[in-house]
């Protein structure tokens, strides 16, 4: 009975990351479709950094933001720069739900990632769930992925990879950010981990910066993905992390995929096929099963 209340907030809290960061995958196509991947990514991280830091100043944490910069701007780039550049360099040519469904690997990488470096070692079902999870995704990615140049945008393949890249660089930092960064406040990590983004993308972002103005609407896209999918978004991520750890805040990933389908559905006309839902399930199933949230019971 005295444990029902404290489980309900992060519950409350990971179904609406799950809604926020499924809308994600929306915004960053309409965005780079207009503005290219590296703007898409620098405008995201800038527009969240410039919402996080008059609240870090509000709160009275900036003093702990510069005793930690360091490692929270690590955090920035591994966790939001890499990751933003490489999503936005996918949705040029795959679809928004398979993006996603792509992106639920996230836990598996965590796992295999802690395994290695913070030595938790998965036993029985969690390595079989390991097995399964990269499995699907060589199902689906031998299905969606091709190397030969497209019309509309890079091939699906390198798209698929940089995907899978960014799946990576999330498992790397849940791992560091648990070792290195825990017991600060979440609204330091967040908005620490923008400033960090935004600088490395800055240059980047300016070099490759569109020669024709983008229209309204993906200005408006890049405002709710920098506000809505990474400020608020990350404070709610953070949180998750401190109050239950990167491995259960991690299968957040598993929810993702249900959102941004149905957002592309209604509002990108994006047809899903019964081989990627089947592979979705497959990669869901096995991620459940290495994150150890699926367990055999006498």
């Amino acid at each position: 009975m005295n444990s029902l209340p404290p489980t309900k907030p992060w519950r409350t809290e990971f179904v609406l990351l799950a809604a926020i960061w499924g809308s994600s995958f929306l915004f960053m196509r309409l965005g780079a479709q207009e503005f290219g991947a590296i703007p898409t990514a620098g405008l995201r991280v800038g527009i969240a950094a410039l919402f996080l830091g008059p609240l870090l100043l509000w709160r009275g944490l900036w003093p702990e933001l510069a005793r930690h910069w360091k490692k929270v701007f690590f955090v920035g780039v591994l966790n939001s720069a890499i990751p933003f550049a490489c999503f936005s360099f996918a949705l040029l040519s795959i679809s928004t739900g398979l993006s996603a469904i792509l992106n639920a690997t996230v836990p598996l990488f965590g796992a295999v990632i802690a395994w290695l470096w913070l030595k938790d070692r998965p036993h029985g079902l969690r390595i079989l769930g390991l097995l399964i999870g990269f499995a699907g995704v060589a199902l689906l990615a031998w299905d969606k992925a091709s190397f030969k140049p497209g019309t509309s945008g890079p091939a699906t393949g390198w798209a698929v990879l940089a995907v899978l890249t960014a799946c990576l660089c999330y498992g790397i930092s849940a791992s560091y950010t648990k070792r290195h960064l825990g017991g600060l406040p979440s609204l330091v990590t967040a908005t620490g981990s923008q400033f960090g983004a935004t600088l490395g993308l800055a240059l980047p972002t300016l070099w490759l910066w569109p020669t024709r103005a983008p229209g309204t609407a993906a200005w408006l896209a890049l405002l709710a993905v920098g506000v809505l999918c990474t400020g608020v978004a990350y404070i709610l991520y953070f949180r998750l992390i401190e109050n239950v750890g990167p491995a259960r805040s991690l299968t957040v990933t598993f929810a993702i995929p249900v959102f941004a389908v149905i957002y592309g559905v209604l509002f990108l006309g994006e047809v899903v096929s019964l081989w990627m839902l089947l592979c979705g399930a497959i990669i869901v199933c096995g991620t459940a099963l290495s994150a150890g949230l699926i367990q055999l019971r006498r």
